[in-house]
């Protein structure tokens, strides 16, 4: 049972029931603006509902399955986007004041792929201000609530596109990954969401955060979804300079070979700091590792701890450069004031919420004369310590196992006004981020509180393959639905050995 009531269809075979003619696109798309219109207005999920233009697109790919042509893969597939994706003539607002009604006048890449996929866009979700929170709640538009717990919180930054998921609103969204703005959301919200390896899926059209860290990847409601929606999605694209032109990993026609003779490596550090019902979650994950066939051990990855420290430099520096573009001069918001410097700052002012401001002004002074090798430069060398750091990992480990958040969700406003203990709810996404390798969240059954847990897989770079692999072991083996969660907190170490014991 989904936190909205039925469970709905995964997407992949909503999608070969309307290619076969078995299922009429229209008639899923209305259930899914319906399942919207009922419980949007509790969850705020979306900014922008796109009721016409998907009836509009539905009615299209109908036709076509009538006209004998194959829509594609994700045919009539209801899909949500997070608000930083850009569509043409569509709103495209960051949730910030200060691009409210901006149209941009280009599809992002991604847009453009599933839309030859045949996938039908829902709407926009909601999001952090311009992808910079942890829990959704930075939005100029309000806060998203948890489908499971409307005290609690979706995560973020994606949390409009996690909890629309989770709710049944779609089967499927898009979200980016800066600092685990996917991965985190869907543990707290108990659906699988993915972050690509850097440069595999196209940034073309993605509003810019931190340029060397975003990535673009999918939420699902089942890992073999979030494979066939990559696969869609992922590929070299000459408009994005920093696209891979090298072939993108395919991973649907690999989940079901298993990870016998694989090594998996429970990363302690990830652990540490974990709310004790999270750590015996990852333990248990580590015993359905083993039970597969592989050889699960303890591995420490030190470098890992210095990931917050070093992101919150990075990303706030590259943010302060991408947010200038926002002067009130070439697109957006603009405040009149006597001369363009006033106004620039009118507009500056009365546009960007507070969190937006304290991390421009944070990496401003980072990258500020004097400053720079003591603050961005010594960011930066830790950053290729961390990538060493997982590069002697996965010399003898396959893939990495850890929490994706160290706890559940945790109560609207509980962290708003503690910024270190909001950064900390990204403490175990951070590092894949900056190592620029691939990662995912999997639901693995619920914590002491009856809220979901996410257990988290992370591979070397372009290493998709063998994580979804793994992905799909957890999530075989993963607790049912409803189970409350009674794993002993105290159960022994990590487990070492040969398969299943």
């Amino acid at each position: 049972m989904s936190p909205a009531g039925a469970t709905p269809a995964p997407a992949l075979a909503l999608a070969d029931a309307i290619r076969s003619g078995e299922r009429r696109a229209v008639e899923v798309v209305e259930a899914s603006l319906a399942a919207i219109a009922e419980r949007d207005g509790e969850l705020h999920c979306f900014n922008l509902v796109l009721a016409d233009q998907a009836r509009a697109r539905a009615a299209e790919v109908d036709r076509m399955v009538a006209a004998g042509e194959d829509p594609g893969p994700l045919a009539g597939v209801p899909v949500a986007l997070k608000d930083n994706l850009c569509t043409r003539g569509i709103d495209t607002t960051c949730s910030s004041r200060i691009l409210a009604g901006w149209r941009p006048p280009y599809d992002a890449t991604v847009v453009t792929r599933l839309a030859r996929a045949g996938a039908v866009v829902v709407g926009k979700t909601n999001m952090d201000e311009f992808a910079m929170g942890s829990s959704t709640e930075t939005s100029a538009t309000g806060p998203t609530r948890n489908p499971h717990d409307t005290s609690r919180v979706p995560g973020g930054s994606s949390g409009g596109s996690a909890a629309a998921v989770a709710a049944g609103f779609a089967p499927l969204a898009l979200g980016s990954d800066t600092g685990g703005s996917i991965r985190q959301p869907a543990a707290l919200c108990g659906v699988v969401g993915m972050k690509p390896t850097y440069g595999t899926v196209s940034r073309y059209g993605l509003v810019a955060f931190a340029s060397s860290l975003d990535q673009i990847g999918p939420f699902a409601t089942t890992v073999a979804d979030a494979a066939g929606t990559f696969d869609v999605i992922g590929g070299h694209d000459p408009a994005d300079s920093t696209s891979l032109d090298r072939p993108t990993p395919r991973v649907l026609s690999v989940l079901d070979e298993g990870i016998a003779g694989l090594t998996v490596g429970v990363v302690r550090e990830l652990l540490d700091g974990a709310d004790a019902d999270v750590v015996a979650r990852i333990r248990a994950a580590a015993e359905v590792c083993a039970a597969a066939g592989a050889r699960v051990e303890e591995v420490s990855v030190p470098e890992v701890a210095l990931g917050l420290s070093a992101y919150y430099l990075i990303a706030p520096a590259e943010a302060s450069s991408n947010l200038a573009r926002y002067d009130g001069v070439r697109y957006g918001l603009r405040v009149e004031a006597p001369d363009a410097a006033s106004m620039n700052v009118a507009t500056r002012t009365a546009g960007f919420g507070a969190e937006v401001k304290r991390r421009i002004m944070l990496g401003t002074y980072a990258l500020s004369a004097g400053y720079y090798d003591a603050y961005y430069g010594q960011a930066l060398r830790v950053r290729t310590r961390i990538i060493e750091g997982f590069e002697r990992a996965y010399r003898t480990c396959d893939v990495l196992l850890g929490p994706t958040s160290p706890t559940t969700a945790f109560p609207l406003g509980e962290r708003l006004d503690d910024p270190l203990a909001m950064y900390l709810s990204d403490v175990c996404t951070i590092p894949s981020n900056l190592a620029g390798h691939p990662a995912i969240s999997v639901p693995f059954g619920t914590g002491g509180d009856g809220l979901p847990v996410g257990a988290q897989l992370l591979a070397p770079a372009l290493g998709e393959s063998v994580l979804f692999r793994a992905a799909a072991v957890l999530e075989a083996g993963a607790p049912p639905a409803g189970d409350p969660g009674a794993v002993d907190p105290g159960a022994g170490g990590a487990v070492t050995g040969e398969g299943a014991r």
